[in-house]
């Protein structure tokens, strides 16, 4: 596994896990993977504030899709006498 913060890149074992994670590390498996987030991470406020902004757009974008999927569709009036029928 490895221990990797900027551009810094250290082989490391389980025992010495816990310590490169306390100083900022993040921890990466074998196969490329993240297996722990270094300790001491921040995300900008104006970052925070968009992807929340952008996150509660989503959600009410979820819910009027629920709320579409559950109403039964009607076909508007007029529109079955209008269809051809298959030439047999």
């Amino acid at each position: 596994m490895t221990a990797e913060k900027d551009n810094k890149v250290y082989s490391i074992d389980e025992g010495q896990m816990a310590a490169y994670q306390i100083a900022g590390y993040d921890i990466y498996g074998d196969d490329g993977n993240v297996i722990a987030y270094g300790a001491g991470k921040t995300v900008a406020y104006e970052d925070y504030m968009a992807l929340k902004k952008e996150n509660e757009e989503l959600r009410a974008k979820i819910a009027e899709l629920k709320t579409q999927e559950k109403e039964p569709a009607v076909e508007p009036a007029g529109k079955a006498a209008t269809r051809k029928k298959a030439v047999e």
